[in-house]
């Protein structure tokens, strides 16, 4: 594995590139970072150069000026840099959870840089019927932020979304689990006072989308949530079906080489 740093307008960008043939770009989202991909991105490094990185403002990737409301379309020009600085070829793009909003932002703007993107689970809960809700849970999660702080807003987030924030590192993980989780701890406060708010509000822009090599997909052991009911509904937007890939919100970290081989079945095509 090589890393670096990528000095983008505003941040430094800390990426990770493993294996070799076309450049496949992941894109997380929430809180986490480099390391949570990694073990996907071994299990696809014997197909595709992988390149995983820290957000700016997450962890490694630090801002180089004052903080301050992040916006969807800055992190999709830095997406943009990282494929630019790969190589003149557009390459694939892995994106999931915030990360995939910031993917289809990219290719949008940008699709002759996007050889084909699957964007895992996106949170576009403003296209749902019941937008509201989702709505006055930004609100008031992040009120219980200014009141009690990062734990509890993110565990009222957990409880309304399925996927609940990880606890304390069990001192039997082993060592770079702990090491990621304790970042990821750290991240909730950026991703709270400066994500939330911009990113739920997001919608994707359907009529420069259609058309474009994506796939929006969802894990299938979450049929029935509001991860699988918003892929549904980006999938219909851009007038097409969404596809199932293997596991839940986090598949590609519980079962990355099941999930690699579907991915790749999904980018091949």
């Amino acid at each position: 594995m090589d890393t670096g740093m990528l000095d983008v307008p505003g941040a430094r960008l800390y990426y990770e590139v493993r294996g070799s043939g076309p450049v496949l770009l992941v894109i997380l989202g929430g809180g986490a970072d480099a390391a949570m991909a990694a073990p996907l991105a071994e299990a696809l490094s014997g197909r595709y150069t992988v390149i995983t990185y820290d957000r700016r403002a997450a962890t490694r990737s630090p801002l180089t000026g004052p903080p301050g409301e992040q916006r969807i379309e800055e992190h999709a020009d830095d997406a943009l840099r990282l494929l630019e600085a790969a190589g003149a070829d557009p390459g694939h793009v892995f994106a999931t959870h915030a990360g995939a909003l910031i993917a289809l932002d990219l290719l949008a703007r940008r699709p002759e840089r996007v050889r084909r993107l699957v964007a895992h689970e996106p949170p576009a809960f403003e296209l749902l019927p019941d937008a509201e809700h989702w709505r006055r849970l930004t609100r008031e999660a992040l009120d219980l932020y200014e009141r009690e702080g990062a734990g509890p807003a993110v565990r009222k987030l957990g409880k309304e979304t399925g996927m609940m924030p990880p606890g304390a590192p069990d001192p039997g993980l082993p060592q770079w689990v702990r090491d990621m989780l304790t970042r990821m701890t750290a991240n909730r406060e950026t991703n709270l006072r400066y994500e939330l708010r911009p990113f739920s509000a997001y919608v994707p822009d359907a009529a420069a989308l259609r058309g474009t090599p994506i796939d929006v997909a969802y894990g299938a052991d979450d049929r029935g949530g509001v991860f699988h009911r918003a892929a549904l509904a980006v999938a219909e937007l851009l007038g097409g079906q969404a596809v199932e890939l293997p596991g839940d919100h986090v598949g590609y970290l519980r079962s990355p080489a099941e999930f690699a081989r579907a991915l790749h079945d999904r980018l091949a095509t």
